[in-house]
């Protein structure tokens, strides 16, 4: 359970998604939130899995085929197993990584478990405030700018609701990065022929107080003045899979979609 002392009457999207990975860094309250959604799309177990394994095959991509050895991990969630930082050190040794999440948690845990590494770091911001991440100690402390950095908004945009500007957010983080740089992005995408998917919206931002499932339109707006590396937008499986995909039309395969794309 998370430490004695931080509040656990409110529910986050990290200790919820936490709770999806079958992690024990969560409250009963977001036991309860990820009871509910569960009970609207049980798939949804699956698809945080499939995600933690895209950003596995980004990672991998980036570090090993791109030379790109910075990393700056945004929503990042609670530390679980295989995280960016071990998949793109695996790579490179020398891999600088910071992780920026709202809740104190993710800092507390983080800080733990990241106490010997020296290229990584845990801050605590708010994405809705870009620049603030951008000029957060943490950050500037691994991070250099004036070089390719891939910046890693995997899951965490379809909990910014349209009101606070998300199309703005991903402006402002790609005008801070050098050329060469990469964006992986992630989201909730809604399903014609799936209501639940509506449903779920309604599940997330009751209890929540967010979560934005968004049209395949609505998300390629956030790659807008970056180039797309193939296959594109797609469903989390079928972006480079390292095995046969058996079932791509399931909820649990096309219910997130998400791609990776290059800044000029």
């Amino acid at each position: 359970m998370p430490s004695v002392g931080l509040d656990d009457g409110v529910p986050t999207a990290a200790r919820v998604y936490d709770v999806m990975l079958d992690g024990k860094d969560n409250y009963a309250v977001d036991q309860e939130v990820a009871a509910a959604s569960l009970a609207v799309m049980p798939e949804l177990k699956q698809i945080a899995i499939y995600n933690r394994e895209m950003l596995h095959r980004v990672v991998r991509y980036v570090a090993a085929e791109q030379g790109v050895t910075q990393f700056l991990d945004l929503g990042s969630g609670l530390p679980t197993a295989r995280n960016t930082h071990e998949v793109a050190q695996e790579t490179c040794s020398d891999a600088r990584v910071v992780y920026v999440d709202i809740d104190p948690i993710v800092l507390a845990h983080g800080r733990a478990i990241l106490a010997n590494d020296d290229n990584t770091r845990v801050a605590t911001a708010d994405i809705r405030q870009p620049q603030q991440v951008l000029e957060h100690f943490e950050t500037l402390e691994l991070i250099d700018f004036t070089q390719p950095v891939c910046v890693m908004l995997c899951g965490i945009l379809h909990h910014i609701l349209d009101e606070e500007d998300p199309h703005g957010i991903v402006a402002t983080l790609r005008e801070a990065v050098a050329p060469g740089s990469f964006f992986f992005i992630t989201n909730f995408t809604r399903l014609g022929d799936a209501p639940e998917s509506v449903e779920l919206e309604q599940v997330l931002l009751s209890q929540l107080g967010t979560g934005r499932v968004r049209t395949p339109d609505e998300l390629a707006r956030f790659f807008t003045g970056l180039e797309l590396l193939t296959p594109g937008i797609v469903p989390l499986p079928l972006w480079r899979p390292d095995a046969p995909v058996t079932d791509a039309t399931s909820i649990a395969a096309r219910f997130m979609t998400g791609g990776l794309a290059r800044k000029p």
